[in-house]
């Protein structure tokens, strides 16, 4: 659960249940109440229909707590941490991030670094799109060496140079929700 949308989502499919909600935030909800497992099965399906899915499993939850992480950090902070990403990423979540790559790799079938920069470059294409800071000042906010690093980077996902793709007419953009799998955890 990446998006406000998402969360309103799940805010509505608890109010029809008749659920109390503590927090519903990045992929975590907390209910007061101990969910029933008729109500637990008619949450899951209406998530099921909005294209979310409800995770019990500690291997799961903790992959989506790794997307959350590198979500909220791509594309909700203002900057980048300039510490190490693994770094970060071990102390958010407090496993070692050898753990936590071969993890993410051997469920999702892409490695932590690819997914992180898949994120990296959307949210670049995104501050190219809004055209208020030069090239130079969206490598150094997104964390990147050098300009070069950046284009880079950028022309091996994208296939464009960053200066091309701002001049596009039509610029693609993917959803956050599609960059990666839509799922959510359920915490009592």
């Amino acid at each position: 659960m990446v998006s406000a949308r998402c969360k309103m989502l799940v805010k509505e499919e608890l109010k029809k249940l008749g659920l109390h909600y503590v927090l519903v935030d990045l992929g975590i909800v907390d209910v007061m109440e101990e969910l029933t497992n008729e109500q637990r099965e008619e949450f899951s399906k209406a998530l099921l229909q909005s294209g979310l899915e409800l995770m019990d499993d500690k291997k799961s939850m903790l992959i989506e707590k790794i997307k959350n992480v590198i979500v909220e950090m791509v594309h909700y902070s203002d900057e980048l941490p300039k510490v190490n990403f693994s770094d970060y990423l071990s102390s958010r979540l407090n496993y070692d991030y050898t753990y936590l790559a071969n993890l993410f790799s051997e469920v999702q079938g892409i490695t932590i670094e690819k997914f992180n920069i898949n994120h990296k470059i959307e949210r670049v294409k995104e501050l190219i799109i809004y055209d208020e800071l030069s090239i130079t000042e969206i490598a150094w906010k997104m964390n990147y060496s050098s300009v070069a690093h950046l284009s880079n980077q950028f022309k091996k996902v994208t296939g464009l140079s960053p200066s091309h793709f701002k001049m596009l007419k039509n610029k693609r953009r993917s959803p956050i929700e599609d960059i990666g799998n839509e799922t959510l955890l359920l915490n009592q």
